[in-house]
């Protein structure tokens, strides 16, 4: 079936909302999963490490191994491969993900470490298995649904538009929560995070896991998964030069060299592939650690009243959620690396305003818009390098899309893991050294590793995004004097 230029509006949006609950369960993960264990629960800061560590690991094994096995199988019968790899995810992610914010079934009420450590571990490979397998397959579907790439780039910016609903919905239902726990007159519900808020949270993911599988059901009924366009070239043929390659068009008139088609392990052989994936890795460093520490570095670093942790997230992905909105056009004009690098300059800019206002109170409000602006630019330009790397080698794109979050995933548990053991004190959480150490923190995963990734942008500004090597053509018409013809997969530049 060919590719389309775009999608009807309604099926855009049918597929945008496939991954809402891996975004909703990503906002709960990533901004409450860290300040639950250690301020609610009352677990050591290396304990709440180490279990992220495991989530995050779990999530970069699994990673490139559902996208190698999605671009291998055929899936369930004519339901396709991608949907039926992300209807498996989505299964897996409803039954484990609501006991990771429940307290132990059975323990009692402060376990030791090493039992909540066993206890979470099973619950977090699961629901990091199911993220995974719903993330590759959802993204694989970009450029097997539209070969434009602006319409992939707009595709992306719906997916990320929806990702920022989503998380829109997690801030607007935590505040709401916080709102009518602080109506109480006790003092100690009032007071910071503790014991007593653990029914918030409760309340909290079950709504997230139930609207998430609404939106599941309506991305499986509205979009249609199209039917490969490529064939299987068999292993046997020329001596096996050609068992890595697949046929995808008629060779033009112009050339005895039919297209080629790369297998994943030819992507190791791409410069490009790991320009990209170091990109793509500081993005989500700086998108997924910034949302981490959020919450502790408004509660322990500028002293702000617990229900802050919903309301300043709340304004980030409100301002992400319309710089989304503008996002196609600005791209399409000044192109995708330079928009990337207007994301760039306004999460420099946070970082810079944050080193130098230590007591922000209110004004944190300001450098909110800034980072959750920035960090939605970035996130999107990203994902449509991605794509763009990826191109017209759609039998291999999951596999690409999960290297790139195999990236993401242990440089982000190894970064966790190694801040919870740097934390400075062990008995009181609001000790001088604890309160500029979450200051230190915000200032490095957003001023820090976008210097980082200024210096890997430029690598694509000498170097564009470009399939270079050159790679064995089986030919379709004939052997030129007797030998097998080489040709060179080359693909466009990214502007």
């Amino acid at each position: 079936m060919p590719y389309q230029e775009n999608l009807p509006k309604h099926k855009r949006l049918f597929y945008a909302v496939g991954h809402f609950l891996n975004d909703l369960c990503a906002s709960m993960w990533f901004t409450y999963l860290l300040v639950y264990y250690k301020s609610v629960l009352g677990f050591q800061d290396k304990c709440a490490g180490i279990l992220l560590l495991i989530g995050q690991i779990a999530d970069g094994i699994f990673t490139p191994l559902v996208g190698l096995e999605s671009d291998r199988t055929p899936g369930c019968g004519s339901y396709g491969k991608r949907k039926t790899w992300h209807l498996v995810g989505t299964f897996c992610v409803i039954v484990s993900f609501p006991f990771l914010f429940n307290p132990c079934l059975g323990c009692a009420e402060r376990p030791p470490n090493w039992v909540a450590v066993i206890y979470f571990s099973p619950f977090l490979i699961i629901s990091q298995f199911g993220w995974a397998a719903t993330q590759i397959s959802h993204l694989s579907l970009i450029p097997e649904l539209v070969s434009c790439e602006h319409a992939k780039v707009e595709l992306t910016a719906y997916r990320n538009a929806f990702s920022v609903i989503a998380n829109i919905t997690v801030y607007s239902v935590a505040w709401l929560l916080f709102h009518f726990q602080t109506q109480h007159e006790d003092p100690d519900v009032n007071a910071g995070l503790g014991p007593v808020d653990i029914p918030v949270f409760g309340n909290l993911i079950l709504i997230v896991v139930g609207v998430g599988t609404v939106f599941s059901l309506i991305f499986h009924l509205g979009t249609r998964e199209k039917a490969q366009r490529t064939q299987e070239v068999s292993a046997r043929e020329e001596d096996g030069l050609v068992s890595s390659y697949q046929s995808l068009m008629p060779p033009s008139p112009e050339s005895s060299t039919p297209p080629l088609l790369l297998r994943w392990k030819h992507w190791f052989k791409e410069p490009s592939f790991y320009q990209v994936a170091l990109l793509y890795m500081c993005t989500r460093l700086i998108v997924n650690m910034s949302q981490a520490y959020i919450s502790m570095y408004l509660t322990n670093s500028l002293m702000l009243p617990k229900k802050s942790i919903a309301i300043v997230p709340l304004v980030m992905y409100v301002s992400g959620f319309v710089t989304s909105l503008v996002m196609r056009p600005v791209s399409k004009r000044i192109g995708i690396s330079m928009t990337y690098l207007v994301g760039l300059v306004l999460i420099l800019a946070f970082a810079l305003w944050i080193l130098l206002d230590r007591s922000m109170g209110s004004r944190i409000y300001g450098g909110a818009v800034i980072l959750g602006s920035g960090s939605a630019i970035i996130l999107v330009m990203s994902l449509s390098l991605t794509s763009k790397l990826i191109g017209d080698q759609t039998q291999s794109g999951a596999f690409v899309f999960g290297a790139m979050s195999l990236s993401d995933k242990v440089s982000n548990g190894l970064a966790m893991m190694l801040i919870q053991f740097l934390y400075p004190c062990q008995t009181s959480a609001f000790c001088p050294a604890c309160v500029w150490f979450y200051h230190h923190v915000m200032v490095s995963v957003t001023g820090g590793v976008a210097l980082v990734a200024a210096l890997i942008l430029s690598s694509l500004f000498l170097w564009p995004i470009k399939i270079r090597q050159c790679l064995p053509v089986f030919p379709t018409h004939g052997v030129a004097n007797g030998k097998d013809t080489y040709g060179t997969l080359d693909g466009s530049a990214v502007n």
